[in-house]
């Protein structure tokens, strides 16, 4: 027992690394903004496009992602995607002029992909193997990530604003991590018996299936479907939020960042604790109960006004979708590679869609309707929840060889 525990949790740990990798990564350059807008002579226009174009390389990536996964492997595609992202962070801090920070921010995006789809694969690759909720925390290291990067770029710019010298700080511990999580990742395991029956079973079911032109099943549809509205809930938020603080509720310039910074800790905070409501309550309850939360909660603080209910609504929100990414992977991965690898690129579209269309409501209506716009949203992940087949971590004997076959299908390759 204590020998598969050691097991978990270096796998657990290696996992995490990828997860603090991508939003380590992804805060540095965000963070240097300022920096290439002048080193670029870029106008606001051009930023935006900027974050535009790493969006679109996220969301394009889809067809490459299923193919890659297909080929190498969640855990090679992993290590490829991680390194790429690292070798990008020196190519950006050099880019000769904007069209070139258009195309290196464009193949960051991609590689964001890969990597997004690759670790989540892997997370669910290890609740099915040691049949134990993981995911949730796994996202909540992304923040985690984050504030690091924050950090980072607070201790470089004390010495130095040379934009080569803090990304090439970054790379290097971008690399080292790596090199520390790659050898706990999860690789093909030997499975003796029926599970090794079933397993290769599955496996020709699968190549025989891709010889077939298929379309995504209705469960991945609304997979897709509770990613896109979780998503467009969750960016909003971090894009709005401080404005309408600002605008709307009139509180004063200091309590702004207040909006972001409630969200931001209640779900960092709720993804700590999210696996053991998972495990308690099971992944359908917490997706419906907790964006039915976010709506409501969110509606409430719009209805009544004030700091302190904005707050409190804000609070709701966090708290309430928290959970509702990591779990809409899991069941994504049950699916396959190819189900994982679209939900995740919906998920992405309704990050790079989502605060546009909310301030388009908001610019046609007023920043209110925008909100409210928002809680809508989380209700509609609510509804979608209900047309999930959900998956539970509690099986029998009969069903593990299964889970097994499931695992290695999204970590193929044993290099």
């Amino acid at each position: 027992m204590f020998r598969v525990r050691d097991e978990f949790h270096r796998a657990l740990l290696a996992i995490a690394a990828l997860f603090c990798l991508l939003g380590f990564q992804y805060a540095t350059w965000v963070s240097r903004l300022p920096a290439l807008k002048t080193r670029l002579d870029l106008s606001e226009a051009e930023i935006g496009l900027l974050l535009m174009a790493c969006g679109v390389g996220a969301a394009v990536s889809f067809p490459l992602v299923a193919v890659l996964m297909k080929r190498l492997g969640s855990r090679r595609l992993a290590g490829l995607s991680a390194l790429c992202l690292g070798l990008l962070l020196p190519a950006l801090a050099v880019v000769p002029n904007y069209p070139v920070a258009l195309l290196v921010l464009c193949a960051d995006g991609m590689a964001v992909g890969c990597l997004n789809v690759a670790m989540n694969a892997q997370g669910a690759a290890l609740e099915v193997r040691f049949q134990r909720t993981a995911m949730s925390k796994l996202h909540a290291t992304f923040s985690a990530g984050s504030l690091l990067a924050a950090l980072l770029a607070s201790a470089v710019n004390a010495f130095t604003t040379t934009l080569m010298v803090h990304f090439a700080v970054a790379a290097v511990l971008l690399v080292l991590l790596l090199g520390l999580a790659r050898p706990g990742l999860l690789t093909e395991d030997q499975r003796p018996g029926e599970a090794a029956d079933k397993a290769e079973k599955a496996e020709k079911a699968e190549k025989k299936e891709r010889r077939k032109l298929s379309l995504p099943s209705r469960v991945t549809i609304w997979m897709g479907a509770a990613m896109v509205f979780g998503t467009v809930t969750e960016g909003a938020m971090n894009d709005w939020s401080a404005l309408y603080i600002k605008d709307v509720v009139h509180a004063a310039p200091s309590l702004a960042p207040m909006g972001i910074a409630v969200v931001s800790v209640m779900m960092v905070l709720a993804r700590i604790f999210a696996d053991g409501w998972r495990s308690r309550f099971g992944d359908g309850r917490i997706v419906r109960v907790g964006s039915v939360l976010a709506g409501t909660g969110l509606a409430l603080a719009l209805l009544v006004g004030g700091v302190v209910p904005t707050l409190l609504g804000f609070a709701c929100v966090g708290l309430g979708v928290a959970a509702v990414t990591p779990c809409v992977y899991v069941a994504a991965a049950r699916q396959g590679s190819e189900a994982l690898a679209l939900v995740a690129a919906m998920g992405t579209t309704g990050l790079l869609a989502g605060p546009a269309v909310i301030g388009f409501i908001a610019n046609a209506t007023s920043l209110v309707w925008g909100m409210g716009a928002v809680a809508a949203s989380a209700v509609v992940v609510s509804l979608c929840a209900t047309q999930i087949r959900w998956p539970s971590l509690e099986k029998d004997a009969g069903t593990q060889g299964d889970d097994l076959a499931l695992a290695d299908r999204l970590t193929p390759d044993a290099s």
